[in-house]
């Protein structure tokens, strides 16, 4: 039975934006979050890999949570990235995003370790769920085998689901493996599967998928929430290869330093493009360049 609590649509995994000194720019950061939802989304995802999340503390991590909703953002709009290595970092993280009201959490597996079991895994889901015994918890799993090199198995996604149908509701594939999104979506019935990647989302739609969880979302909202809907209408193919098209742009060029240089251009705010390491900020030529490239392929800027 479907979860009448899942969340679905175009969903941005909100960049984060620091200052020159590497600070984080909180104002920035909020306002493009408002202006996300006011362009296209339906939710956001803070503190992912776009979020550079993994490059964030946890106090700065929860500081902008309480930000988000401070600033107006209903946290019926907010799906936070909460998995750490270490299950108590998961818990602490966790346990705010419900506390806040947030709609669900994406949970990245713990990843320092490699080839760990399915029954590792599990265990350590489990645990989380039952020290946080709460009902209002939502687990969306976060499946990013490419960076992460750990990932939630088809089998161990519906084992985590039949066991726990009323907290554990999706998954966010950005695996760039439609096989396995689709072998989800067809082990796991009523499971809110979204695409990590707008190119997956024509097909994720037809396939009975919730939408898509998607970096390119910051730039490209509008267009990419214009294929969500339209979805089953003659065109929709060609929006697809429209938005395929940008986004090939951006994962050439670097995908995070690519898109803060996107948004240090258009909003005419140099120090958008700065990145923390080990990620290095795209360089100006690089950037007029980028600018060139997706002028050429056709992109229209919303801001």
């Amino acid at each position: 039975m479907a979860n009448n609590d899942q969340m679905s649509g175009v969903i941005a995994p909100v960049v984060t934006p620091f200052n020159d000194e590497g600070a984080v720019d909180e104002e920035r950061f909020y306002e493009h979050a408002h202006w996300l939802l006011s362009n296209g989304c339906d939710a956001l995802a803070p503190f992912g890999t776009t979020s550079e999340a993994n490059s964030l503390g946890q106090t700065e991590r929860k500081q902008l949570l309480r930000g988000l909703v401070d600033s107006g953002i209903s946290p019926d709009d907010l799906m936070p990235g909460t998995g750490m290595c270490s299950l108590a970092d998961t818990l602490t993280l966790t346990r705010q995003a419900v506390e806040l009201g947030c709609r669900g959490v994406l949970l990245l597996p713990p990843f320092y370790y490699k080839n760990v079991s399915d029954d590792g895994l599990f265990q350590y889901v489990s645990e989380l769920i039952d020290r946080m015994e709460s009902s209002t918890l939502h687990i969306y799993l976060y499946h990013i085998p490419p960076v992460a090199q750990v990932g939630w198995s088809v089998d161990l996604v519906k084992r985590l689901a039949d066991k726990f149908p009323e907290t554990v509701v999706g998954l966010k594939d950005s695996s760039g493996d439609w096989s396995y999104t689709e072998a989800v979506l067809e082990s796991v019935p009523d499971f809110a599967v979204f695409s990590g990647s707008e190119d997956f989302l024509l097909q994720n739609r037809r396939a009975g998928g919730a939408g898509t969880i998607t970096a390119m979302a910051n730039i490209n909202a509008p267009m990419i929430a214009e294929l969500y809907d339209k979805w089953e209408e003659p065109d929709a193919g060609e929006i697809q290869a429209q938005i395929s098209r940008i986004r090939e742009v951006i994962r050439d060029a670097g995908t995070i330093p690519a898109l803060k240089a996107v948004l240090a251009h258009y909003r005419e705010a140099p120090s958008l493009r700065t990145v923390r390491p080990p990620l290095l900020s795209m360089g100006e030529a690089a950037a007029t360049k980028l600018i060139r490239a997706l002028d050429e392929a056709g992109f229209s800027p919303s801001f």
